[in-house]
């Protein structure tokens, strides 16, 4: 029923973008969004590490090689969504190689609050046989990357507290913001609002970057008020 509306966004610029599951979760789940992002021009890719549990060993460094092969090949710089714990991801390989990335756009991840604010962490623990609080510890995960940064969070997440998807604002990145959706954190992905976010937010030319405007009418209903 969302297409119609969703088939109206801009088209893009064939950039890559690179998209990181959430944690248990693998490329399948993100299948749709990368599908509609192909439809609008993009050359979108899922992270190809299988199911997503946890930052093991050599998971990140395939995740740096892929946004470098990304990188060199299409010439441009290539943007990351990471849902969930994919955002945390996406953040801090932006953070080591803001030269290559675009931006990063975050779905429900929980970068601000402290480790055990989401209902998942027994589970990480369990799959990945790690530690929570000491994995926290080795990033400085509140720190806003360099690049522009949007992190979309709903109050009715569900499992991680909303709280901790707030981007504080940032002494050092003053393109940094958070945009509330009505949606589950398992939904999110697959979420028309929040897919009509990311695609606004990839159309954005580098260098002119500007705030997700929202607008009246059916557009304020969508998207709560920031103020409330």
């Amino acid at each position: 029923m969302s297409w119609p509306l969703l088939a109206r966004a801009p088209a893009g610029d064939g950039h890559s973008v690179i998209i990181f599951p959430g944690f248990s979760a693998s490329d399948v789940t993100t299948v749709p969004l990368r599908k509609y992002l192909d439809h609008l021009g993009y050359r979108s890719e899922g992270w190809s590490q299988g199911f997503n549990f946890g930052p093991r060993a050599g998971v990140l460094e395939l995740a740096r090689e892929q946004l470098l092969k990304a990188f060199k090949t299409s010439g441009k710089k290539v943007s990351l969504i990471g849902w969930s714990l994919g955002g945390v991801y996406a953040r801090e390989l932006a953070k080591e190689l803001p030269q290559m990335v675009r931006g990063v756009i975050t779905l429900g991840s929980p970068f601000a609050g402290p480790a055990r604010s989401t209902n998942a962490w027994r589970l990480y623990e369990l799959a990945s046989g790690r530690n929570i609080e000491r994995e926290a510890e080795k990033y400085n995960l509140t720190e806003a990357p360099l690049v522009p940064t949007t992190s979309l969070y709903s109050r009715s997440d569900g499992i991680v507290a909303w709280q901790g998807s707030i981007q504080a604002p940032s002494a050092g990145n003053p393109h940094t913001e958070n945009v509330e959706v009505i949606a589950s954190h398992v939904g999110l992905g697959l979420n028309p609002s929040a897919w009509w976010v990311v695609a606004d937010r990839l159309v954005q030319r580098q260098g002119g970057w500007k705030p997700f405007e929202r607008k009246k009418g059916l557009h304020g209903l969508i998207f709560p008020d920031p103020q409330r």
